[in-house]
């Protein structure tokens, strides 16, 4: 596995290297910073909607949900600014966004070190790299994901689902003509053809064609370590068995952070990679949410799994997603081409976002990650001990966390989370179908203070007892 990691800054003597540290360049972005910094200390706090653009702002929203022929799950439509974890709307307001784009703005909003990137983006040649014009920017990111994972090669991808449909791919051709998949409960994979058939929501694969066969085994229960461990084994066996050589890969989500922030464990994952690997089955963990939210970079580094992982795939807080994969997975000429593999402003955004990452205190017993989740979910428990006939949990780990309202019901976690919305704090849901809802978090660590904690679990409580009696009135 590759361990080496070469910087590549630009050659003095190139064009492009001298236009980008032009004097002129760097004075652009000290004034740039110098605004932001300004117009940021006018949003350090929850703001209400401004009134007077009440109308305007019913008219864009109705107006959104018809060009895109459905509603929108919130009524947001950014101003196209914010400070850290907060960020202002079209209708004035001002909210604490705790779920960070599902996962995306682990820095939050209008980050001044991202700032950089996007000046430098904006002077490059190309809005979009791919298959036939990547940039040295390409480079750096895929030697510096392959230095910190441990993988061998690295292909670049605009979403999280492509990266996944890539890792498909890759498995398939190596595994042919296995044509069967393995992956747990409550999975989720993504929404394209393939990865929503993969996806253990039925919802979001009605009325589509099945153009592969999966089978499903249990996941990892806290709650029963053993039991759960040994039903999974023998689940996982009786399926290999029934279908024998048919399997091309096993789909693995270290924590399922849609299926509703559920954790499994080092023994538990290494009981059931034992098997594949024994079988010849390939190992594809999903970071594409897990990346960069654990004590470690990656989860499968967080449960020691270094040695079983064959394919991983990240995105989300990375900005550009990517799929990585060892010597014995890489694919032949012609199977995998993209117009295009990100946006040079995205490739730039997630350089800096890697190095801070690796650089600034987030990983470990003491990173930032571990730091924030204990502090918040202390005060979670605090809140389920108070309120247990209404609240469990919380559940998760690092910056993913979860609880479960009125025994998971989907219309009340809907209504409590859009509650929450409105009183200045967004969170999402998790989880519902045929399993509990639950309300998630994903905390942008990156952005956050223990004052921001402070003042977000103010409103959840506040928000949390006023549900609660109005529903005990109802």
């Amino acid at each position: 596995m590759s361990q080496h990691n070469p910087k590549y800054t630009g050659h003095k003597e190139l064009i492009g290297t001298r236009f980008c540290h032009d004097q002129r360049i760097n004075q652009v972005k000290q004034i740039l910073h110098t605004a932001l910094q300004e117009y940021q200390q006018k949003v350090t706090k929850i703001t209400p909607p401004n009134p007077a653009l009440k109308q305007s702002y019913d008219e864009m929203i109705a107006s959104f949900i018809e060009y895109r022929g459905n509603k929108l799950w919130f009524p947001y439509i950014g101003s196209g600014f914010g400070n850290g974890a907060l960020v202002e709307l079209a209708d004035g307001s001002v909210k604490y966004d705790f779920i960070s784009g599902v996962g995306v703005h682990f820095f939050g909003h209008n980050h001044p070190d991202i700032l950089n990137a996007l000046v430098e983006s904006a002077i490059s040649n190309t809005i979009m790299q791919g298959h036939l014009q990547q940039n040295v920017d390409s480079l750096e990111l895929s030697s510096a994901l392959i230095s910190a994972s441990g993988l061998d090669h690295c292909l670049l991808t605009t979403a999280g689902a492509l990266a996944n449909e890539n890792a498909l791919k890759i498995a398939f051709q190596k595994r042919f003509p296995a044509n069967r998949i393995l992956t747990f409960n409550r999975c989720f994979l993504g929404r394209t053809l393939a990865t929503a058939q993969i996806t253990d929501k039925a919802s979001y694969r009605e009325g589509l064609p099945s153009n592969f066969f999966v089978d499903y085994i249990p996941f990892f229960d806290e709650a029963h370590p053993k039991e759960s461990t040994d039903a999974a084994k023998n689940a996982l066996n009786d399926i290999i068995r029934r279908y024998p050589n048919q399997h091309a890969l096993m789909c693995f989500e270290l924590v399922q952070g849609e299926g509703g922030c559920y954790t499994g464990s080092h023994h538990f994952f290494t009981s059931l990679m034992e098997i594949l690997k024994a079988n010849d089955i390939a190992i594809l963990v999903d970071e594409v949410q897990t990346f960069g939210r654990t004590d470690q970079l990656f989860a499968f580094q967080h449960f020691n799994l270094q040695s079983f992982v064959d394919i991983v795939t990240v995105g989300k807080l990375l900005q550009v997603c990517a799929t990585l994969f060892t010597e014995k997975y890489k694919p032949r000429p012609g199977l995998i081409s993209q117009t295009f593999t990100s946006s040079t402003s995205a490739i730039k955004a997630a350089t800096v976002i890697l190095n801070k990452l690796l650089n600034e205190n987030f990983f470990g017993a003491n990173g930032k990650n571990a730091v924030f989740h204990h502090y918040f979910v202390k005060q979670l428990k605090n809140l389920a001990e108070r309120y247990p006939k209404y609240l469990s949990g919380p559940f998760g780990m690092g910056s993913m966390i979860a609880f479960t309202l009125f025994d998971g019901n989907e219309e009340k976690s809907i209504k409590f989370v859009r509650r929450l919305f409105d009183a200045g704090v967004m969170s999402f849901i998790a989880g519902g179908e045929k399993y509990p809802t639950r309300i998630r978090f994903l905390l942008p660590s990156g952005a956050i203070s223990f004052y921001d904690l402070d003042k977000v679990f103010a409103v959840l409580e506040e928000t949390l007892v006023a549900f609660i009696q109005e529903m005990e009135v109802t």
